[in-house]
């Protein structure tokens, strides 16, 4: 039988792949017609690393444009630069996050889902719809660039087309809101040719009310900016002057080339959401990765964790999708396996959100949580702990027999 995927991204690409291998045959349906798209989440975790290994990808993979991201560290008065994580010290060769422009990622896995003769994809088509009947969903309709309209029918269809979801809307599911304190917006400055040979990193800096990321690009630094939630407008009508101070004051050692912003035009926002459906299903469409569950980008761990849900429905749907049509039971197992890694990734952002973020949004801190710096610092196993949670993750998923390869 035959599976039809609203969305291109990681999810999507991971679970086609998979699908593909175990002779299923799988469409997936990209709207736009390439992946160059700015500041998308590039961080490619542990779990991530390893599922390519066991694809048998490993070289492939570690060909691809990347750096390695060293340990999160926060600068404290008095304390100096203190590590947060500990990512070195988990069992090698899984012991680091990549930096990978996704869309070299995703570009890699449509060449290796293309190379099995059951998988197609159509770019330039988005997913419009929902095709029911007799109350169960039988396909999508879509639409090209062209302006072409059409139905795909399938024994399945997966939502893999983000936080706002079209078939999750289409098949009347509402995610529950839970409150985030903050938006982001996303820009890059340059690198100077002296800077080239520093080591990839994750620097946060801090300022009264303001708080922002700095991640070392091969020949930039791409910029998180962090305005309280909401606060967008209010922002942009300050003008490109203000926001340059702004910057200059969290981020002193970049005060050189903020006019580097030649307007809030090259400012892209992120309307941070964390939600999640009380059903991921229904009879003929199984919704996974942030369709099913937004995640915040504390932590960077949205990408990997939508992956996981990918591997867990291939291995979990693979022989019913042989046998015929799946049935909602068993989409309903791929729900129990990754609904309790969901909530507990949520609740650990919803953490971090309430000690590292809001009181510094609020005015009510200018730094990071000095008490949880300290707790962190005097107690490896939190550290190895929060890493080890962030770059593998509760419940991890391993790549099923099926579409496992020897490496190439």
């Amino acid at each position: 039988m035959s599976v039809v995927i609203s969305g291109g991204g990681p999810a999507g690409m991971v679970l086609g792949l998979l699908l593909a291998r175990a002779g299923i045959e799988v469409t997936v349906l990209e709207k736009h017609g390439d992946f160059l798209r700015d500041f998308r989440g590039d961080t490619v975790h542990a779990s991530t690393v390893r599922l390519m290994d066991e694809l048998g990808l490993g070289r492939k993979f570690a060909e691809l444009p990347q750096s390695r991201l060293g340990n999160l560290v926060v600068p404290v008065p008095g304390l100096g630069r203190v590590a947060l994580s500990a990512f070195d010290k988990l069992p090698a060769p899984y012991n680091y996050i990549a930096m990978i422009p996704q869309w070299d990622l995703l570009d890699f896995l449509v060449t290796q889902a293309q190379q099995e003769p059951t998988f197609t994809i159509r770019m330039n088509t988005e997913a419009t719809g929902l095709v029911q009947e007799g109350g169960r969903v039988v396909g999508v309709r879509y639409r090209t660039r062209d302006g072409e309209e059409g139905e795909i029918r399938a024994a399945l269809t997966v939502a893999a087309d983000g936080r706002h979801s079209t078939l999750r809307r289409a098949a009347g599911l509402v995610p529950e809101e839970y409150p985030v304190p903050f938006d982001v917006w996303w820009f890059r400055l340059p690198r100077h040719a002296d800077e080239q040979s520093a080591p990839p990193s994750l620097i946060p800096g801090f300022g009264e009310g303001e708080m922002a990321i700095s991640l070392t690009r091969d020949d930039y630094f791409q910029i998180g900016y962090f305005l309280p939630k909401g606060a967008d407008a209010q922002r942009r009508a300050e003008g490109i002057e203000r926001f340059r101070e702004r910057i200059a004051r969290v981020f002193p050692q970049y005060a050189d080339r903020v006019d580097q912003l030649a307007g809030l035009d090259d400012v892209h926002l992120l309307d941070v959401r964390l939600n999640r459906l009380d059903r991921w299903y229904t009879d003929g469409l199984l919704l996974i990765g942030d369709a099913a569950h937004a995640m915040s980008p504390a932590g960077g761990i949205g990408i990997n964790l939508a992956i996981q849900d990918a591997v867990a429905a291939a291995t979990l749907l693979a022989e019913p999708l042989r046998r015929g049509r799946p049935t909602p039971a068993a989409l309903a197992r791929v729900q129990r396996r990754r609904q309790w890694p969901t909530v507990v990734l949520q609740r650990m952002q919803r953490i971090l959100h309430g000690v590292m973020f809001q009181p510094v949004l609020s005015g009510r801190r200018a730094g990071p949580p000095v008490r949880f710096v300290l707790l962190t610092r005097h107690v490896p196993a939190i550290r190895l702990g929060l890493s080890r949670m962030i770059a593998i993750g509760p419940r991890p998923e391993h790549a099923p027999a099926f579409a496992r390869r020897p490496a190439a």
